[in-house]
């Protein structure tokens, strides 16, 4: 099944995909082919239908934002606020993203192979966000739960001492925020570091990865109180 952005408007389109029959057993779900993908913005904003969505070329600001159920792949570069708000599903992005990827998500998973802006997962309380390559300024600023890999290198103000997200990186950091540390990967957490990179299809060896922690729950770690519910908030 095949759709053109340019002879759709947003609503439009996410009627005739939300209309596409789901087979009972849930397998082998439906393949939907989107083309003319030229820079708009808001696009596919608000899916939440269980289908397979492949797309090729350059999409603006708020791409899939408010995402559900379906698992997207696009290959070409997005704005920014992509994946903004998604619940459920995964966004698959083989290019670049601007701003804000993932800022206040709750579920799903979001992989971008590429590189993004400032704020990487700004705000948000549950979910993973993938990045293959260099992220920016402020990553997880605000953010309360969820987990964070970053391939690349970081710019400044990595972390939030006041959260819980789980932010792991493999290159090196312009600077952290006041209240955070590098950390190595505990056992326990390098097997679950592992197999989520398996899942989003990046390449790496989780043994190279760090972890960025608030030094509370670091300090907590190491006067073996075991995994705490943090109450430094």
């Amino acid at each position: 099944m095949r759709f053109d952005l340019s002879e759709h408007d947003h609503e439009s389109l996410r009627n005739a995909i939300a209309a596409i029959p789901i087979p009972d057993d849930g397998e082998d779900l439906p393949v939907v082919q989107v083309d003319g993908a030229k820079g708009q913005h808001a696009a596919m904003m608000r899916l939440d239908h269980p289908v397979r969505i492949e797309a090729e070329g350059d999409l603006g600001d708020f791409a899939f934002a408010h995402h559900a159920q379906a698992t997207v792949r696009l290959t070409g570069s997005v704005g920014n606020g992509v994946g903004e708000g998604m619940r459920s599903g995964t966004i698959g992005i083989r290019g670049n993203a601007g701003v804000g990827p993932g800022a206040a998500m709750r579920g799903g998973t979001l992989a971008i192979y590429g590189s993004v802006g400032d704020r990487c997962g700004a705000a948000m309380r549950g979910g993973e966000i993938f990045i293959r390559g260099d992220a920016g300024d402020h990553i997880g600023i605000g953010a309360l739960g969820g987990t964070i890999v970053i391939g690349g290198n970081a710019g400044r103000w990595i972390g939030n001492a006041q959260s819980d997200v789980s932010i792991f990186i493999r290159g090196s950091a312009e600077s952290l925020a006041e209240g955070v540390t590098e950390a190595p990967l505990r056992k326990r957490e390098q097997l679950r570091l592992g197999l989520l990179l398996i899942n989003a299809s990046i390449r790496g060896d989780a043994s190279e990865f760090r972890r960025i922690v608030p030094d509370a729950k670091l300090h907590a770690e190491q006067a073996q109180q075991g995994e705490l519910v943090p109450n430094w908030r």
